[in-house]
């Protein structure tokens, strides 16, 4: 969900461009399950390019059930590079006196190694998120401080009222040493999207300024996905 909270995302161009934050919408949908497909012209992640260059298309696509009292699951899988990711997660997503709040735990799964964490093909996440009006924010935090110790927090403003379709997102994933002594470069990124309706299809399209993988890299990201309700 990178994704996280895709079924109750504000900002759509988070999600089709694999950045998502975690802010979330009412829980007001009925009960259902759903189906989604997209493909993006690159894969970036928290500001991080999850490929090994720039311009790598990936292929992404999930399924997702959702309860009236806002409880979820769902599972995700995108292509990469030479393997692929596929994640486990469930929370719940609701409105309280006017706010969004949301609470979900994410398995990050690939079928390779994960390349911040030598010898580990997993992580895990517990995820919090608080909204009011277009602002939103998130705190991701690792579960298995054995093979990493890190904190994501991001910042999000849905700028519809101004600009229809953009939102901005500013985050940050701050990382101590792992029990082996790993110590990952701290990440921030400034993400500035637009999403929009095609014909059915969710068009997004987003522009991230990053300092993750290398110093001052800019990424521009298109996206194209389709939502199916399946009953």
């Amino acid at each position: 969900m990178k994704k996280a909270f895709q079924l109750k995302t504000l900002l759509l161009s988070m999600a089709v461009a694999g950045a998502a934050t975690i802010a979330v919408a009412p829980a007001t949908a009925q009960a259902g399950v759903s189906a989604n497909v997209g493909f993006v012209t690159d894969y970036i992640f928290r500001g991080v390019n999850q490929s090994t260059s720039k311009g790598s298309p990936a292929l992404q696509g999930g399924f997702d059930y959702e309860h009236d009292s806002g409880l979820f699951a769902g599972v995700w899988a995108s292509t990469m590079d030479t393997e692929y990711e596929y994640d486990l997660y469930a929370g719940w997503g609701g409105s309280v006196n006017g706010f969004d709040l949301g609470v979900m735990y994410t398995n990050y799964s690939y079928t390779d190694k994960v390349a911040y964490a030598p010898g580990a093909s997993s992580f895990e996440e517990v995820n919090l998120s608080a909204g009011y009006g277009p602002v939103s924010v998130g705190l991701d935090m690792d579960v298995d401080p054995d093979i990493t110790n890190y904190v994501h927090y991001s910042v999000s403003l849905d700028a519809s009222a101004v600009a229809e379709g953009v939102s901005l997102t500013y985050g940050a994933t701050m990382t101590d040493r792992n029990s082996a002594g790993y110590k990952a470069k701290d990440a921030g990124y400034l993400d500035v999207g637009y999403a929009t309706d095609v014909e059915g299809f969710d068009l997004g399209v987003d522009v991230i300024f990053s300092d993750a993988n290398t110093d001052n890299t800019t990424y521009f990201v298109v996206g194209l996905s389709k939502s199916f309700d399946l009953m």
